[in-house]
């Protein structure tokens, strides 16, 4: 029993359904939740949760039925009826008791419930005698556990299939009657094991209709109160909890269903309306989606399975008709049952049913209001449902069995109900129209309607359209209350939305039929009538029809009406989608061109009326997209326009922009373009603003005109000069006019072009508008945190150290800052409107060749003013600067601010567009050096991350622009330039000054001169900057060469400069001595390998990236300035260089090579400055007889003596690592007394035979001895001369040390670019330039024949001419340049096609000089090659064709014969490095210079390029020298042939310890300074010889062979710094092959010797080891 009861709600197989019907809602319901009368018992029982277990029976009832035995009672035997067979003894006792009403309840019970199990079990005979036994236990009084198991009892005894139709009554009645409320599960459960789930009701048939109607209401009323106290109790039930009422109540209505369906033929008519009565008024008062679903179910079965009275029809129609409209969920279960009674005897009775809800519609009357709605709401639900099964009923065929509609009928019912005020209802209507139009199954019109006209559907159609404006107020039609149902506000299908689709489908009825539709007039009719409640896709169908017939065209008797329809009524509709608006505007421009065109159809004033019409509304335009395009519409007029309706197109344009001013602070806020962006985001113009619309409107009518109407572009160029400098305008818009501005440029006739090209990405990033700079930025702040930490770990703890930039925090604050170990938040950037590059500055590309009637400056007195006629305009350039001037003066937003400082410096370049406007230029000048000296510059915002510095960093480079129009200052102006210059280098700012005044030099050399000693003294103030110190040393080294700028120097100044070099290398000494340092700590085991990290190097305060460079230079700037002094003082500063040379800042000694080579040099010029002697060619054994040789290393040099044996004379050469000296000198002996002999002599012969022996030999070392080895000798074997034997090796060493010159040699390539010129081929093919272009070249150098050259021609052929006749070519004391001038190279293209003999020069050459006068930009790939490692490009500015080169080249020399001055062109220098260079240069940024000054500094800036490029080839380990070279050969000899002595402390003879080594340098800087004193040439000469003695072999550990060249530069700089800081400078390299192989030979005089007191006393006096 307990097995059935679980059971109960399961489904009925599938088998058993009908066909035509869906799945029963309890099916569907039991598949989720416990099944049968066990859940819905412990639901009503407990209270609690429905679990998939059957509810416990009542405890002590269960138990003692459970653990009582049977048998072995005391009880009295109760007497078994005769007639009961087939039972055992055990069944027949249990029974006993059973039937025994005076025993126990409890053993009743148990008596029942094992007698269920026997009944279940066994097939018992004596059915009735125990239902008669045991139905007084479901008795209401009974207890609920005795109740629960006679239910189960009689359950099991109503299942026997041999019970006769009289027992069957029986059961009925018994089990019928009435129960216990909680006991309705189990009787309905008993009910339907009674009729085996409704299929039998033998016994019963016309009872069980009534019973279950009555049961059906009985239960509604419990589920209906069982719901409401749930809700309004303490708890709400839990979501899914299905109460015990709602179980039951579900269960009735699936078993009616099964009853219905077997038994429907005992259904009473009477009975069955009640039931409908029943399943209608449910359906209207429940809220539950499952009551009206199975509400659904029971029609739906009385349909399928009997029939529905005549009388219920209209109702059950209404209702499921409104099912199926507002409640989706439902919508497929009750178009089952309507499509059922539809094609049932009733279905032409259920269309009129629905049409006449239709026609017989009519708004609810009644006094009072809430009556009146409520009634209103049922005649609208009643509407709505007819409308949705009429939009079904009209696609459904009647083959299969569907009613007909009539169309007539239909329309006729809807155009009275469209009367109505309904959104709902109109838009049923619509959907309804839709249908007709678009059958879904066909996807083509109906055929109901496709052959009708269609002007009643859209009468109806237009009626319902009204209701579009409506749509959006929630109606109070509300229909049927489900909560299920969306009202309008929520649902998707809108009276608008079904208007629209309509509107859609016409639109593709137009298109795809074409002309041959039908009912073409009637659509475009209907479209006409509701054009004010088009979408606006709608929209553009009429508009397309306006334009495909032209209807808007004279030739339309209507077009002026079709006109205003496009213009007034989508066009100046503001309401309409922009894209719809300018759909209409292409009518009206479409209209323009025709009547422009067609001027003798019309009268004028139709056109100037047209165009009047869409300004006079233009500056109420909020839309920036339809602005835009009538802007430019305007802007095609403007071109051809009259200049009355000129001037009215510029003031329409100007009205908007008024506009848009006069709009409130918080106005211009809120609107959409100032919505926040990113950090760095860049606004586009799809933001853009109005005013930006109609300043690009104003910048195409400037573009457009400017080459045939001068007065329209100089009203155009007037009003963006007033946007731009107007602080109440729009920012994107002023900085659209000032990209235009910006780009004003004039040639070197003072026509006006535009250029494409800023040139400023570099000023630009420093203020972080690149992309790359902002991604550099944006990585500087990402990593602060951790440089942060990286400061707490320091050695200092001091609170203030390295916490911020601006130094602003206290100690406590930075304290706490490196504590929390919190990243410093990143302040974002407020809206970035302008960066750099812009390739969409100008709206469209500006005319490529200059204007021919727009000028900056026309000169009367020349008579240019007739050249063109009157149509020539000036454009007034005053006023842009005047513009300019007031927004520095006034202030105005950082973007604007900021977009001039990065803009005008390029402008200013421009000589002839600012030609007029000089007075401007002095007062920008004057007000920009004011600004700079009183630090009164605008600040930047916070958020930009910039410093009032940087700012100060871009007035700089305008000054370096202004710099250039010098000719027009005063002497005073000069002199205030280079002073604001000098204030500069105080701050961030320093290398933009130093570059500035190293221009200076050449061009204000004047002013440079006044303010000179306090330049190096401010220099001297900031060599603790960063990344400064190879711009003060190149601008040092620059300078030296200018000697008219220090003529008047002191000795105190001179010691400036060599003061800061002195400091550069002792920071890089510092540097390399702690990185040394730091490998030997951190790698103990190889000491050879040096390891510094990032950490260190992140310590260089003082030098560059790559410190090799700085090294070198600073050297070079020493030599360079050595010879700058004058002769006489030059010793006064040997000391004091020799001490800062050889003896570092705590007093330990150094003996680098370079510091070696350098004291050597300055040796041979401290008292003379003469060159290089070179040996006499006729000192020969044919003028001279026999000549005997011998060489000594003597010090750092090498002595080489050639004796004439018979005559006395003696070369002796002595070659330096600098130089190379010879003299030829002859002995000349004493008289010797006249002997007393008795021969007489000539007295003549006498005297000579005195001064000259004959037959005296004298040899080599015999003069080494008198003149150059005094005695006794140092101690130290190493500073003694060392005798070299004449060998193959010695002569060999000494060839190669000759070949190594005795000055720096460079190349450098210089390459001419025509007009034009980008091909490679044809730019090396030039054979000759322009004249500007040769009087650079006569000014670079000296020419100089090839053929027979004695010097390092650096490449270049000196035999056969191959390379050219002659070349360029300049030196002085140190250095040397060849130029590779290509256009001086032979050009050959049949031979040479690809111009290879001119390529291998310069494509080896690291610095080339690039003339270009293509009028393009110069690219540094143009010359493909991987050791071109820097560009100086020169390009002539303004650009000029070489015509007109020619011609004013002719003009300034015809003006300097006439002793007129003429100005200067001017040229733009710029230095283009390789991709990871450093700025090497002053015109890293590019400069202005003037033709004069151009060769000199263009020479010194490629000779500092060399330099530094030699460094960066050998970045990985130290660029040496040429003198360097020479040293180091000098110390190969010493180490193989000199004598090898262990010194006490270590070391050999061939390295000086480092105290030797100071002691060393201080005596030869007193012995110089003596001999200066002594005046003495020859003691001179030995004190020289001595000083270079004692500083023999102090760099022989520097020996090594120079690094290879690399072939490109993905090898990062700091592990070339970290190579050169760890090489080592002092000991000899142990690993070195070379120096391992030349240390293996020994020579007969090398001695290997411990050094003590008497051996070092005998050995000073032993002259005979060491001559």
């Amino acid at each position: 029993m307990l097995r059935r009861l679980a059971s109960l709600g399961h489904t009925a197989s599938d088998d058993q359904l009908p066909t035509l019907m869906s799945p029963s809602p309890g099916d569907d319901q039991d598949a989720r939740t416990p099944g049968g009368l066990a859940g819905v018992f412990k639901g009503l029982a407990g209270g609690g949760k429905l679990t998939k277990s059957p509810p416990p029976s009542h405890p002590s009832l269960v138990s003692i039925a459970a653990s009582q035995p049977i048998t072995g009672r005391n009880d009295a035997s109760v007497a078994l009826p005769t007639g009961l067979r087939g039972l055992g003894p055990d069944q027949a006792e249990l029974y006993g008791q059973l039937k025994n009403k005076t025993v126990a309840l409890s053993e009743r019970v148990a008596a029942a419930n094992s007698l269920r199990y026997a009944i279940a079990d066994f097939p018992l005979n004596p059915i009735l005698d125990i239902w008669d036994a045991g139905k007084d236990l479901i008795e209401p009084e009974k207890p609920a556990g005795a109740r629960h198991v006679g239910w189960e009892l009689l359950t099991e005894c109503v299942k026997c299939p041999t019970s006769t139709e009289l027992e069957r009554r029986e059961y009925y009645d018994t089990l019928t009657a009435q129960a216990h409320p909680e006991d309705f599960h189990l009787q309905l459960a008993a009910l339907e094991d009674l009729t085996n789930k409704g299929r039998n009701v033998s016994g019963f048939p016309y009872d069980i209709f009534p019973l279950l109607v009555k049961w059906l209401q009985d239960a509604y009323k419990a589920v209906r109160t069982a719901r409401r106290n749930a809700q309004r109790g303490p708890g709400r039930p839990a979501k899914g909890v299905v109460l015990g009422e709602d179980k039951n109540f579900s269960q009735l209505f699936a078993f009616f269903k099964d009853v219905i369906k077997f038994n429907s033929k005992f259904a009473r008519e009477g009975v069955v309306g009640l039931l409908l009565d029943l399943v209608l008024r449910i359906c209207m008062n429940t809220s539950y989606e499952n009551d009206l679903r199975m509400c659904i179910g029971i029609m739906d079965s009385l349909v399928t399975f009997g029939t529905i009275p005549n009388n219920k029809l209209k109702d059950c129609v209404q209702v499921l008709s409104s099912i199926h409209c507002l409640v989706p969920q439902l919508k497929k279960e009750a178009w089952h049952t309507i499509s059922n009674i539809c094609r049932s005897h009733h279905g032409q009775s259920t269309v009129r049913i629905l049409l006449g809800v239709l026609r017989n519609y009519s708004p609810a009357q009644d006094d009072d209001e809430t009556v009146r709605k409520e009634k209103e709401k049922e005649l609208v639900r009643e509407v709505r449902g007819a409308l949705s099964v009429l939009k079904k009923l009209l696609f459904k065929s009647a083959e299969k069995g569907y009613p007909a509609i009539s169309l007539v009928l239909l329309m006729d019912g809807l155009e009275h109900v469209s009367a109505t005020n309904s959104t709902r209802i109109a838009t049923e209507i619509l959907a309804l129209i839709n249908k007709l139009l678009d059958d879904p199954d066909t996807n083509d019109i109906s055929a109901m309607v496709a052959e009708e006209h269609w002007g009643m559907i859209f009468a109806v159609a237009a009626q319902c359209a009204t209701r579009v404006t409506a749509a959006a107020v929630a109606d109070p039609d509300t229909g049927l209350q489900s909560p299920l149902s969306k009202d309008d506000s929520e649902s998707d299908n809108t009276v608008t939305q079904q208007l629209v689709c309509l509107l859609t489908r016409i639109e593709k009825l137009l298109v795809q039929k074409g002309t041959d539709f039908m009912q073409r007039d009637e659509c475009l009719e209907f479209l006409i009538q509701v054009h004010q409640a088009l979408p606006d896709s709608t929209a553009g169908l009429v508009i397309t029809y306006f334009k495909e017939y032209r209807s808007c065209l004279p030739s339309d008797t209507d077009w002026k009406k079709n006109l205003a329809i496009a213009l007034d009524g989508f066009y100046l509709n503001r309401n309409r989608d922009p894209l719809t608006r300018l759909h209409a505007l292409e009518v009206v421009i479409e209209v323009y061109n025709f009547l422009s065109l067609a001027e003798d159809l019309v009268d004028d004033k139709e056109v100037v009326d047209l165009i009047r019409r869409l300004l006079a509304g233009m500056s109420q335009e909020t839309n920036s997209l339809v602005l835009q395009e009538t802007v430019t519409f305007l802007v095609k007029v403007a071109e051809s326009a009259t200049p009355s309706l000129f001037d009215d197109i510029l003031d329409g344009l100007k009205k908007v922009v008024s506009q848009e001013m006069a709009k409130s602070p918080l106005a211009m806020l809120n609107a959409p373009k100032a919505a926040s962006y990113g950090y760095g985001q860049t606004i586009y113009v799809a933001n853009q603003s109005l005013s930006n619309v109609v300043t690009r409107g104003y910048v195409q009518i400037f573009i457009r005109t400017m080459n045939h109407d001068g007065p329209k572009a100089s009203k155009a160029f007037i009003a963006l000069v007033h946007i731009a400098r107007s602080n109440s305008c729009e920012l994107d818009a002023r900085l659209t006019a000032m990209k235009m501005l910006f780009r004003l440029r004039a040639d070197s006739e003072h026509q006006i072009y535009l250029s494409t090209r800023t040139e400023n990405e570099s000023l630009a990033g420093s203020l972080y508008r690149t992309e790359t700079s902002l991604a550099r930025k944006l990585a500087e702040d990402a990593a602060q945190p951790s440089r942060l930490s990286r400061a707490e770990q320091g050695l200092a703890p001091r609170a203030s150290r390295g916490v911020s930039f601006t130094q602003a925090q206290t100690g406590d604050k930075a304290t706490a800052a490196r504590q929390s170990h919190i990243p410093k938040p990143i302040v974002p950037q407020a809206q970035r409107l302008w960066s750099v590059p812009d390739a969409e500055a100008l709206p469209e590309p500006p005319p490529e060749r200059p204007s021919w009637v727009l000028v900056s400056y026309r000169d009367y007195e020349d008579g240019g003013a007739d050249l063109f006629g009157p149509a020539r305009v000036v454009l007034n350039m005053s006023t842009w600067l005047e513009a300019l001037l007031s927004l520095f003066h006034n202030g105005c937003d950082w973007e604007v601010y900021s977009f001039v400082l990065v803009h005008l410096p390029n402008q200013l370049s421009n000589h002839p567009i600012f030609r007029g406007a000089i007075t401007y230029i002095h007062e920008i000048r004057r007000f920009f050096c004011e600004m700079i000296k009183s630090n009164s510059c605008q600040e930047p915002p916070n958020s930009s991350g910039l410093r009032r510095t940087d700012v100060s960093n871009c007035l700089f480079h305008s000054l370096t622009m202004i710099l250039s129009y010098h000719e027009y200052f005063q002497k005073a102006d000069e002199d205030d330039l280079v002073r604001t210059f000098t204030h500069g280098i105080g701050e961030k700012t320093a290398k933009t000054c130093i570059h500035a005044l190293q221009v200076c030099c050449h061009e204000l050399d004047t002013s440079v001169s006044k303010s000179l000693v306090t330049i190096l003294q401010k220099m001297s103030q900031v060599i603790t900057q960063p990344l400064v110190a190879m711009h003060i040393l190149e601008f040092l080294a620059c300078l030296s060469r200018l000697p008219n700028l220090y003529r008047n120097f002191r000795e105190d100044e001179y010691r400036i400069i060599f003061g800061i070099c002195a400091r550069y290398l002792q920071s890089v000494r510092d540097k390399k001595q702690s990185a040394a340092r730091s490998s030997h700590t951190s790698e103990p085991s190889t000491p050879g390998i040096a390891v510094v990290t990032p950490a260190d190097l992140s310590l260089t305060t003082i030098t560059d990236d790559l410190p090799q460079y700085v090294h070198a230079l600073a050297y070079h700037v020493i030599t360079f300035w050595f010879l700058a002094v004058k002769l006489h003082d030059r010793p006064n500063h040997i000391p004091w260089i020799a001490k800062n040379l050889f003896v570092d800042s705590d007093g330990k000694a150094t003996n680098e090579d370079q510091a070696i080579v350098t004291l050597d040099f300055m040796q041979r010029v401290a008292f003379s400055d003469a060159c290089d002697s070179a040996q006499d060619s006729l000192f020969n054994e044919d003028h001279y007889g026999e000549i005997q040789k011998r060489r000594w290393i003597i010090g750092n040099s090498i002595v080489t003596i050639r004796q004439a044996k018979e005559t006395g004379w003696a070369e002796i050469t002595r070659r330096y690592p600098s130089g190379t000296s010879s003299f030829v000198i002859r002995v000349e002996f004493s008289p010797l007394p006249n002997p007393t002999t008795a021969e007489t002599e000539d007295a003549a012969s006498e005297e000579r035979e005195g001064r000259f022996q004959h037959g005296v030999t004298i040899g080599p070392s015999h003069l080494l001895m008198q003149l150059l080895a005094p005695m006794p000798q140092m101690s130290d074997p190493a500073i003694r001369p060392i005798p070299l034997p004449d060998e193959d090796g010695v002569n060999r060493s000494i060839r190669n040390f000759d070949r190594n010159s005795t000055v720096d040699g460079h190349k450098v390539g210089v390459i001419y670019i025509g007009d034009g010129q980008t091909n490679e081929v044809e730019i090396l093919a030039n054979t000759i330039g322009g004249p500007d272009y040769l009087t650079f070249l006569k000014g670079l150098g000296s020419l100089t024949r090839l053929k027979g050259a004695t010097f390092n021609t650096q490449g270049l052929d000196r035999e056969n001419d191959i390379d050219g006749r002659y070349t360029y070519c300049w030196r002085d004391r140190v250095t040397e340049i060849v130029f590779h001038v290509t256009t001086q190279m032979p050009t050959n293209l049949e031979h040479d096609p690809q111009c290879i003999m001119k390529k291998r020069h310069i494509g080896n050459d690291f610095v080339n000089i690039i003339w270009n006068d293509s009028g393009l930009p110069f690219r540094f790939d143009q010359f493909p090659s991987q050791f071109n490692y820097v560009y100086i490009v020169i390009t002539p500015t303004p650009r000029r064709s070489f015509a007109a080169t020619r011609e004013l080249a002719s003009q300034r020399e015809a003006g300097e014969q006439a002793g007129k001055k003429s100005h200067s062109p001017f040229y733009m220098v710029q230095v283009m490095s390789a991709p990871g260079f450093p700025e090497i240069s002053p015109a890293a940024e590019p400069k202005l210079v003037s033709l004069g000054a151009l060769p000199r500094l263009v020479r010194l800036m490629a000779l500092n390029a060399s330099v530094f490029s030699l460094v960066w080839a050998n970045r990985e380990g130290e660029h040496v020298s040429s003198w360097r070279n020479r040293l180091q050969e000098i110390n190969r000899l010493r180490e193989r042939y000199g004598p090898k002595v262990l010194h006490p402390g270590g070391g050999s003879a061939g390295s000086l310890q480092p105290n030797a080594l100071a002691a060393a340098a201080a005596a030869a800087a007193g012995g110089i300074s003596g001999f200066h004193q002594m005046g003495q040439s020859v003691s001179g000469a030995g004190s020289i010889m001595t000083m270079d003695s004692m500083m023999a072999g102090g760099g022989s550990g520097m020996s090594r062979p120079p690094s290879g060249m690399r072939d490109s530069f993905s090898s990062l700089r700091r592990s070339s710094v970290a190579t050169f800081f760890t090489s080592g400078g002092s000991t000899t390299d142990p690993t070195s092959h070379r120096s391992s192989l030349l240390s293996t030979t020994t020579t007969d005089n090398t001695e290997i010797m411990q050094v003590n007191a008497t051996e070092a006393l005998v050995d000073s006096v032993d002259f005979s080891k060491w001559t």
